[in-house]
Formats: C-alpha cells, sequence, structure tokens
C-alpha cells in the first residue's frame, strides 16, 4: 500500500496508544511520510514545519487502527453450513469479498487476518489490496480451510458428487493432512486455518465437544506449514481439542471455548493467543431463531457462549493474550458489525475498555506477526490510525457508529470517516 508523504499532526485528542498504558490526554500524534514520528504529551511534541497538514480530533480520541483477527471476507448473509461453498459462484463471492473489504476498513478496521476463505479468493483480495487496487484492511491470507472427513466442514453427501474443494480441503490422516498443506503452500496463504473440533451449528455429528482432527492429523499440520513459514490455527471448542492444538504446536487458537487448568497451564506456557471470537455466540442465540435455528442448535450457542466468556476472562487474568474478532457474514451477525465484539467483550465478559482496545490492536499485531510496524501509537510504526469524536473509554460502542469517525487512516492517507467524505 502507498504511504503519505509530508507531515500530518493530530491534535487535540486524548490517545490510546494500544500498548495497556493509561490514555494521554491533549495528545499530538505526528506523523512523516507516512510513519508515526511522535506521541504523547503536546507538551512535549517536537516542532513542526508550518506547512504541516493539521487534524483537529475535537476532543475525541486518537487510537491505533483495529485489527480484525478473524475475518471471513467470502462470508455474506450465511444462513445455514453449506451457503459457505454453494450459496453464490465464486465470481460473485470474490465481488462480495472485496466489497466486505471496503467496509471493513469503513469501520476502523485497517488490518485483518483471514480465518478462512472460498478458494484462496483472500489470496489474491491481498494482492489487490496491497496495489491500491481496491481499498480494505492490510490482510494475511489463509485461503481454503483443513478439516477431517466427516467433520464439521465435511457436509456435502457424497451424492451430491460436487466435493469441497472450493473451501475446504478434507483428510483423513496425517499423510493426507500434509498433502493439504501443500496444496496451500502453492496457493499463496500465510496461516492454514484447521478444524480439530466441532460446533453448536451441527448438534447431531459434530457438536462442541467432538474431535474432527486427530492429533497426529493436527501435528503433521504443523510440522508441513512451520517448514514452509506458515502459522496454522485451528476452531478449537472441545476442551481436547485445544490441547491437541497446544500439543501440536498451533500458533493461535481460535475460540478456545472449553479451557480446563491444564489447557491454561498450556496456554500461558506457549504464550499462544487465542481469538474467542464470541459476540457470534450471543447474536445465534438472539437471532437465530429468526433464521431457523432449532433450540438444540440456540441451547449449543448458549452453552458456547458460557464457556467462551468464563475461559476469555480466565485468559486475560492469567497473564495470556486475547485477540478480537468474529464470524461476520452470518445473516444473524453480518459484516459491518465488527465493533459489536468490542462493546460485547466490556458488557459482557466484564473486560475494561482498555483491555478490549489493547487486544484488539497491539495483540492483533502480534497474532499478524507485524508488532514491529503494526498495532500501537508508536514512533517508527506506520500511522494506521482511527480518530472517534467522543471519550472510546467512557463509551467504547462509539466504535459501532461509523458516522463518529472523524478519520480511518492507513499509512498516514485518509481511507475513510468524515474526512475522507469531505475530499470526495
Amino acid at each position: 500500500m502507498k504511504t503519505a508523504t509530508g507531515c500530518t499532526v493530530i491534535s487535540n485528542g486524548t490517545a490510546v496508544i494500544g500498548t495497556g498504558a493509561a490514555p494521554i490526554k491533549d495528545a499530538t500524534i505526528v506523523i512523516r511520510d507516512g510513519k508515526i514520528a511522535y506521541a504523547g504529551p503536546v507538551a512535549q511534541a517536537p516542532e513542526v514545519e508550518p506547512d504541516a497538514t493539521v487534524i483537529d480530533a475535537r476532543g475525541g480520541t486518537i487510537l491505533p487502527g483495529l485489527i480484525e483477527a478473524h475475518f471471513h471476507p467470502t462470508y455474506f448473509n450465511v444462513e445455514a453450513l453449506e451457503d459457505l461453498d454453494i450459496k453464490y459462484p465464486v465470481e460473485y463471492v470474490t465481488l462480495l469479498a472485496a466489497s466486505n473489504a471496503k467496509l471493513a476498513l469503513e469501520c476502523g478496521y485497517t488490518s485483518a487476518r483471514s480465518g478462512g476463505s472460498l478458494f484462496n479468493i483472500d489470496v489474491w483480495l491481498k494482492k489487490a489490496l496491497e496495489c491500491d487496487l481496491v481499498q480494505g484492511p492490510r490482510l494475511a491470507a489463509s485461503g481454503r480451510e483443513i478439516c477431517g472427513v466427516g467433520g464439521l466442514m465435511d457436509w456435502n453427501p457424497d451424492y451430491r458428487k460436487i466435493g469441497m474443494d472450493g473451501l475446504v480441503l478434507l483428510v483423513n490422516g496425517p499423510d493426507e493432512a500434509r498433502a493439504a498443506v501443500r496444496k496451500l503452500v502453492k496457493d499463496g496463504v500465510e496461516w492454514v486455518k484447521t478444524y480439530p473440533t466441532g460446533d453448536a451449528a451441527s448438534p447431531d455429528v459434530n457438536d462442541h465437544h467432538t474431535l474432527c482432527m486427530t492429533f497426529e492429523e493436527m501435528h503433521a499440520v504443523v510440522a508441513t506449514a512451520h517448514n514452509h513459514g506458515l502459522k496454522v490455527t485451528g476452531h478449537c471448542r472441545a476442551t481436547e481439542g485445544i490441547k491437541n492444538a497446544l500439543r501440536a504446536g498451533y500458533d493461535t487458537l481460535e475460540h478456545g471455548t472449553f479451557v480446563d487448568d491444564e489447557a491454561l497451564e498450556m496456554i500461558l506456557e506457549r504464550n499462544t493467543p487465542v481469538v474467542p471470537a464470541l459476540y457470534f455466540e450471543l447474536a445465534s442465540i438472539e437471532r437465530g431463531s429468526e433464521f431457523g435455528l432449532s433450540q438444540r442448535v440456540i441451547d449449543g450457542h448458549q452453552e458456547t457462549l458460557e464457556g467462551g466468556a468464563e475461559s476469555a476472562r480466565r485468559i486475560l487474568r492469567a497473564g495470556g493474550r486475547l485477540g478480537m474478532g468474529g464470524d461476520y457474514g452470518f445473516g444473524w451477525n453480518p459484516h459491518g458489525q465488527y465493533a459489536r465484539e468490542l462493546s460485547f467483550f466490556v458488557n459482557y465478559v466484564g473486560l475494561t475498555p482498555l483491555e478490549v482496545l489493547t487486544c484488539a490492536t497491539k495483540t492483533g499485531a502480534e497474532i499478524l506477526g507485524r508488532e514491529h510496524e503494526l498495532g500501537t501509537l508508536e514512533a517508527g510504526k506506520l500511522a494506521d490510525v482511527l480518530i472517534v469524536d467522543g471519550d472510546v473509554i467512557g463509551n467504547i460502542s462509539l466504535l459501532e457508529d461509523r458516522k463518529r469517525f472523524i478519520a480511518v487512516m492507513q499509512g498516514g492517507i485518509i481511507k475513510a470517516g468524515e474526512l475522507f467524505r469531505s475530499q470526495a
């Protein structure tokens, strides 16, 4: 992506640096050639050239661009599992993915990690984003997902003879697991997404306490992926699936729903980040009946909501790391509502706004492996900045209202928000 040239100064606001440190009132951010040169109190700010562009934060909040750590760009109005791969042709899904990426940026998310994509659309979406052909978050791509045959993602019956190669690579045994990763290597992904466990969405065969991959398959995935410089994550709800993933060497866990004492100790020992993606569960409970979800499925989501919230609290309180991101793109949890995850973690889980923002910025950058250039407002990092009209620490739900965004910046360039619209 291109970066800005020249100097920009953001002033008259409270800065949330993203490190977890207390907000800085009456702060100034100095941006030079797309990177942060200074972030701190106005009294200590360096002198800037007289022709510098000045942005008035209007007494609001200046924070790092948000990071969506579980982004499904190819999901769109999904109402049933099979909608993920056969609802629309791949050509249309590609256009939807570009639209979803633009929407994410408009919602203040300047970076994202794909949690799975139809075909390898996210790989090519990333290329288009980096070439500025389309607008959206800086993206880490994962392409197709891996699941054991008969597991959660293997829903198309064999008699249809349409396979699952568009969304999921199905494996039987470690040899096939290695072969699946090698296909993803050729596709150009950075992350390998797997399905070690089931989910409340499939209560009859692959519920949230069911294992969908063997440890041997998972270990083969990790060994092969790490050999090629890729990272591995997995949909992990069941306790034993969480432990298998940690023993296999997974780089992150998605959901981490039912964490017992042994699993928590393993998470802390390995310093493995967990992305709970929990607002999806609440949305499934509150709106699932509108979309035909059975009471058994809704009850399952209630169990995963409660278990996941408790696990998330335990992980963070014990010194572990949480990333923020959710399964947006379902009918009851559509794209464009990403910041509801952040409000949820304050209002339901009980984290502080500052804790949640740190998870959504600094930890998100660590998950991406780009903490040296993203995630905090510190000198030398890319100027991915969100400026909000209002006190986000006092009311984190302001992040749900795009109309309150004064500017969304990537590399010092204003890409969305009120100032962007006024330039049009």
